[in-house]
């Protein structure tokens, strides 16, 4: 990476975001260039790290990618791209050997007198094939990425840098024509409150989710959408902002902070239970506690909505205890810590907003529309996941998306030749002011995340939705005021791209008058095949 006097920050690869997507990019892309991630935080804070489960792939030979494909088609509700399923799915065991390559632990076991791979199973798959490193995946992934990455000579991690708009080189007919062009983006240095211009040829955006959009969320602080409100404002088109998934069950308890409880329990056998100890997910599902997360999510909200209650309880006590301890050690003790024994008691969960199945639109190699700017990993819309994600499919889509858009990024930046970027100006703050009035980001973010939490969450209605644009649209014009007439930082620029995405959101589940996968209205309790089996996608201009 070159410095240049005037703030400006050159390499041929920029990535915006820490996780799986972008560091498994980086590391691809260092091989043939120059590479800077920038970070928001500490890279452990990414989303990746908060994944517990594991990242699923067809691995024993009991298995199939046919199986897979099946699973994840069934789980997408008949919005998935059949294209991308089966690319992703037959994908995926090499990219978790690259993983794996990298240094990646996963849990073995002894099966037969063989050393193999421990292979989990979750909701929606008919298999076990779900690798994992106990139950603190993520962080085993992170650990062996962040290694490989700090290993390569010619790739930099930066921490305390929150990206704040895209360089945007308009479509003209210079070179030849063609559309509009990325160069990198704006940034601001979170330490010195200074904004850089960070150039690159080929700018990838792994920003992971937006959790933070909801009020209570699975999702680390940092999920405010940036990526999708950035490539958004840029001209980049997004779809299926509607399909949010909400995790069925995270441990209710107020010093909590809404600790995610693994599918993975469940996928060994632990039942929901009302508080009197009666299960109830049979008869929602045939498959019980191994239903799609959408099907049990709204199983979980309407007994609570029918009960009174301000939880359910899940229950795993009746596995030996031994196996529970070795099998969810970081669940177990996180639990005992609150109180709770997973051993001998249920515990009691509630769902909340975990996963964004919409983004981004980005093809099989993670191009977006925007010449030179791709999107990895949560932050786009392949196809994948369609109306609803499958358990542990999202670790797996973000390897294999971040390998495939650094051989995209590489085989494009050479077709470019010598092409350089245009002159962009210098960040100019004009008359901006030093705010005083703190409380007016603090009102403003704390009214969209409880609005969109009751208005626009689990279950759905035409008039919540209603009630919510109104407001939403009107909080926009009061932070964009806000933007223009204050220096910024990261708590306005976190704030400006929540109330984009809380507007893309709530605008795709308006257009989508029916019920599928994780959007379910009241309004409309029925999907409609004839009318609804397409995308819902959302661009600037429209």
């Amino acid at each position: 990476m070159n410095a240049a006097a005037n703030g400006t920050f050159e390499s041929d690869y920029l990535v915006i975001g820490g996780g799986i997507a972008g560091l498994v990019f980086a590391i691809e892309a260092a091989a043939t260039g120059t590479v800077t991630v920038l970070t928001k935080a500490a890279s452990n804070e990414a989303n990746t790290a908060y994944a517990q489960g594991g990242i699923a792939s067809v691995w024993s030979v009991d298995d199939s990618f046919e199986s897979h494909v099946d699973d994840t088609l069934r789980a997408g509700a008949g919005l998935c791209n059949r294209r991308a399923v089966e690319t992703i799915v037959r994908d995926g065991p090499e990219a978790v050997r690259e993983l794996i390559a990298l240094g990646t632990r996963f849990t073995r076991v002894e099966e037969g007198g063989e050393d193999e791979y421990d292979l989990g199973r979750e909701g929606g798959h008919s298999h076990r094939r779900v690798l994992h490193a106990q139950d603190l995946t993520g962080r085993e992934i992170m650990r062996a990425l962040g290694e490989a990455a700090a290993a390569r000579r010619n790739l930099r991690v930066l921490e305390d840098k929150i990206a704040v708009n895209l360089l945007v080189e308009p479509g003209s007919e210079r070179h030849g024509g063609g559309g509009a062009r990325c160069w990198g983006a704006y940034v601001l240095d979170r330490a010195s409150g200074a904004v850089d211009k960070f150039v690159a040829r080929a700018t990838l955006l792994a920003t992971g989710g937006a959790g933070k959009v909801y009020l209570y969320t699975t999702n680390p602080d940092i999920a405010s959408g940036d990526g999708v409100a950035m490539g958004y404002r840029a001209g980049a088109p997004v779809a299926n902002m509607e399909f949010i998934q909400f995790h069925p069950t995270c441990l209710y308890h107020p010093a909590a902070k809404s600790f995610l409880i693994s599918e993975a329990l469940r996928g060994e056998g632990a039942i929901l239970r009302l508080p009197d100890g009666t299960p109830f997910m049979k008869s929602y599902h045939p498959d019980g506690e191994l239903a799609p997360r959408d099907v049990v999510a709204r199983a979980i909200d309407s007994e609570m909505k029918r009960h009174g209650l301000d939880y359910v309880l899940l229950d795993i006590s009746h596995r030996p205890a031994d196996f529970v301890r070795g099998r969810f050690p970081n669940i177990f003790k996180r639990c005992l810590s609150f109180g709770f024994d997973l051993t001998s008691a249920p515990i009691p969960v509630v769902p909340a907003a975990h996963y964004m199945c919409g983004g981004l639109v980005t093809d099989l190699a993670a191009r977006t529309p925007l010449a030179q700017l791709y999107a990895a990993g949560e932050t786009a819309m392949t196809g994948l996941h369609g109306a609803n994600r499958l358990a542990s499919n999202s670790l797996l889509e973000a390897a294999v998306m971040g390998r495939r858009a650094a051989a995209a990024a590489r085989e494009d930046a050479a077709a470019a030749g010598e092409r350089r970027p245009p002159a962009f100006p210098r960040w100019d703050p004009g008359r901006a002011m030093r705010s005083e009035e703190r409380v007016l980001i603090t009102q403003s973010w704390d009214e969209i995340r409880r609005l969109m939490w009751n208005y626009v969450g689990i279950v759905r209605s035409d008039a919540r939705l209603e009630r919510a644009m109104r407001r939403i649209q009107l909080i926009k014009q009061e932070v964009s005021g806000y933007y223009w007439d204050h220096l910024i930082d990261s708590d306005l620029i976190e704030l400006r791209n929540l109330v984009e995405v809380a507007e893309l959101v709530v605008r795709s589940a308006t257009a989508r008058k029916e019920s599928r996968g994780l959007h379910y209205t009241i309004d409309y309790p029925e999907h409609d095949d004839a009318k609804w089996l397409h995308d819902t996608v959302i661009a600037k201009s429209a």
